[in-house]
């Protein structure tokens, strides 16, 4: 009795221990990856992301590293999200590299069950929608550094290049 209608609703900790676990597995074909940025951050807010580009599409083979920071409210909010390797898709901002919630409608219409695993999936998922399958990329090798210095934050786009012999 009293048991309808009831649902139990997980701690934070215990669900980030969830995705932890099942990152650490790997997910599916293992073109979409992630896990914490530092063992060390006890309220395991930062990650990273991986994203192999979808085959037939200018994202085909391409490594993409992402940022997501799951705020203390995570998972009743969503992450914030942002591209390290530069992009250019739709959603994402193209001079900081971050998924403009307002254009992700997975992150939008977030719901509680959600998890990173979706968000990258799904964002693969968008690198083969027809408005991003064919846009130009910038070169590969080029990332996004984002510091922060006495509490200003600068943007900068690096190119990594290898010498050529």
């Amino acid at each position: 009795m009293g048991s309808e209608g009831s649902s139990v609703v997980v701690p934070r900790n215990f669900r980030l221990l969830e995705e932890l676990e099942r990152g650490e597995k790997g997910i599916g074909n293992g073109t979409v990856s992630y896990g914490m940025d530092d063992v060390d951050d006890i309220y395991m807010q930062s990650w990273t992301g991986t994203i192999i580009g979808p085959p037939n599409t200018v994202h085909e083979g391409r490594i993409y590293q992402l940022k997501l920071f799951c705020g203390k409210d995570y998972p009743d909010n969503p992450p914030s999200v942002r591209f390290q390797t530069r992009i250019n898709m739709a959603c994402v901002n193209p001079a900081s590299g971050m998924v403009e919630p307002s254009l992700f409608p997975m992150l939008a219409n977030w719901q509680r069950e959600c998890t990173m695993e979706d968000i990258l999936t799904q964002l693969k998922k968008e690198m083969m929608a027809p408005q991003n399958r064919k846009l130009t990329q910038p070169p590969e090798g080029v990332s996004i550094l984002l510091l922060h210095i006495l509490g200003i934050s600068y943007l900068f786009g690096i190119d990594f290049l290898v010498k050529q012999e």
